[in-house]
């Protein structure tokens, strides 16, 4: 069935938006200041590191860029080992394949599909450097537990923020619960800056200055006032701007070069619209999921992903899971809603699968968890806020018509 003839085709927003981006933008268009790195890129900074409880907040393109620059600033060197989750998006570790380390993709909890602590200690060692896990589908990670296992051993954690934002860790955000977070403003997700755009959280002060200076087109490096005079621009005077240490200085240690990875202003003020929306989004998303919830409960050979006490989901995907000792066929349950009208994406492919981690050494069986849910059991359904209530109505009346209809075939099996 192609695209054009679903009747609920999967969904491009995450979010909604209305006459308050709008003015944003206005305004920011008729203001006759710059587009770039301005008064409004520093307000969504700093709004959104006081929501999710952090010392700093710098935004950046996407959030691919942010996890990349991110992973920049944990140090890792040659034979260096990364533990990482192999249910989330490719970027999550892919810049990680630029770098000569040895990623160690642990399993995942068959009840929430986030990585499995237990499967994470297993697999350290004396080389391991840094942990990165994903909150899947807007459900936190386990954290308390994975940062004492990397507190005791000096190992720093990335937490993949991307489905998290308006979720709850016992009255804690993600983005504040490990060393150093990344979030996503993509079209997709539960905010967005005009389609693109990302953000990475820490506490550490000392990775400001050198996470700004990437994002700026900068190189992260260490600089010290030059021994000798370079050409005629040493001491240059002061109306020579964008000279700074450039021909001063000498450059002592370079970590990493830069690039401009600056969000527009026309975004970022886009991004304070979306932020003052977060919670009633979410409120949605959560109600939407209730709905799901009612009619998933009906049928005793599908389960649902349940919040721990103390968690909150903030839904950016439903996930549910079929049962196939019960008779029912994932792959039949999901063409069934398809032929209903409903384009449905699964999400994700194992990571430790794809051929550039095959390539790497990884093979099937390494995280049977992970494997056997993809293959078997794990469905996604839309709950976005974009969804009409005629959508949504389809989409509760296929997935009961269809769990009934697998009802019937299992009790024949």
């Amino acid at each position: 069935m192609s695209q054009r003839n679903y009747l609920v085709p999967y969904p491009q927003r995450g979010s909604i938006f209305g006459a308050a981006e709008l003015d944003a933008l206005s305004e920011v268009l008729n203001s006759n200041l710059t587009l770039s790195g301005g008064a409004y890129r520093e307000s969504f900074e700093k709004q959104f590191r006081e929501m999710v409880g952090s010392r700093h907040a710098l935004s950046v393109t996407s959030g691919t860029v942010a996890l990349a620059l991110a992973i920049n600033l944990l140090g890792l060197q040659p034979g260096d080992e990364v533990i990482a989750t192999p249910q989330t998006f490719k970027a999550t570790v892919q810049p990680l394949l630029d770098l000569r380390v040895s990623v160690r993709f642990c399993d995942i909890d068959p009840n929430t599909l986030n990585a499995d602590p237990a499967s994470i200690e297993a697999l350290i060692t004396a080389r391991t450097k840094a942990i990165i896990i994903v909150h899947y589908g807007g459900l936190p990670a386990e954290m308390d537990r994975i940062m004492r296992l990397a507190r005791a051993r000096g190992i720093l954690v990335l937490e993949d923020c991307a489905h998290a934002l308006g979720s709850d860790y016992f009255d804690r955000r993600p983005g504040s619960l490990a060393d150093i977070g990344c979030f996503s403003f993509h079209s997709s997700k539960n905010i967005t800056t005009l389609g693109e755009g990302g953000m990475v959280t820490f506490d550490e002060d000392t990775w400001l200055e050198r996470l700004d200076r990437m994002r700026s087109n900068d190189s992260d490096a260490d600089f010290a006032r030059a021994a000798h005079r370079i050409g005629e621009l040493d001491g240059a005077p002061s109306w020579m701007v964008y000279v700074g240490n450039s021909y001063t200085h000498n450059c002592v240690t370079l970590r990493h070069a830069g690039t401009n990875a600056t969000l527009a202003e026309p975004n970022a003020a886009f991004g304070i619209a979306q932020l003052s929306r977060l919670d009633r989004l979410v409120k949605r998303r959560r109600e939407n999921a209730a709905r799901i919830d009612a009619v998933l409960d009906q049928f005793p050979f599908v389960r649902r992903v349940v919040e721990p006490e103390g968690v909150a989901n903030a839904y950016h995907l439903y996930t549910f899971f079929v049962d196939p000792e019960s008779g029912a066929n994932r792959n039949w349950i999901v063409e069934r809603l398809a032929q209903h009208g409903v384009q449905l994406q699964l999400r994700y492919f194992p990571l430790h699968l794809l051929p550039e981690w095959r390539a790497r050494g990884h093979r099937v069986g390494e995280c049977p968890t992970a494997e056997r849910m993809w293959f078997d059991q794990q469905i996604n359904v839309p709950c976005q806020p974009s969804l009409s209530e005629e959508q949504f109505g389809r989409i509760l009346d296929a997935l009961h018509d269809v769990l009934t209809e697998a009802a019937s075939r299992n009790s024949t099996v």
